[in-house]
């Protein structure tokens, strides 16, 4: 498995380094040390904790849907003209940019700072990994 410096892990969860180092002394997860001596954590066990934390705000639609990839934000750009729009929403850490008619956004009532789902129903999904890693 891969190791990850505490640094990143903190990066990838959106907490601090500090969180990360309690994590390992109370057993939420197993320290490790990587080949330059850093505290380290494993990249599965962290996955799980961030799994395990993961909670999400309500979705205020309620709506059912085949759409598993649902990012309830806050709606912090609007640019339209008077056909097309590109509305932006904070959701978490995470900038979701939709471009959509100028109606959509009046028919949404979509303002600055009003709650909105970003639902994303994609068949491609391009994964990256950083250089050199990712390699089995």
């Amino acid at each position: 498995m891969p190791h990850i410096r505490v640094s990143e892990a903190a990066r990838f969860l959106g907490v601090s380094d500090d969180t990360i180092r309690r994590w390992t002394e109370n057993g939420s997860l197993t320290p490790h040390r990587d080949d330059a001596g850093r505290l380290a954590v494993d990249g599965l066990e962290l996955a799980r904790l961030a799994r395990g934390q993961a909670h999400l705000p309500d979705d205020p639609a309620k709506a059912g849907s085949s759409a598993r990839n649902r990012f309830v934000g806050l709606v912090t750009g609007i640019t339209a003209d008077t056909v097309m729009a590109q509305v932006e929403l904070q959701c978490g850490p995470f900038r979701v940019v939709s471009l959509m008619s100028s109606e959509a956004v009046r028919e949404l009532g979509l303002e600055l700072g009003s709650v909105a789902t970003a639902v994303v129903k994609a068949t491609t999904v391009i994964i990256e990994t950083p250089k050199g890693k990712g390699t089995i």
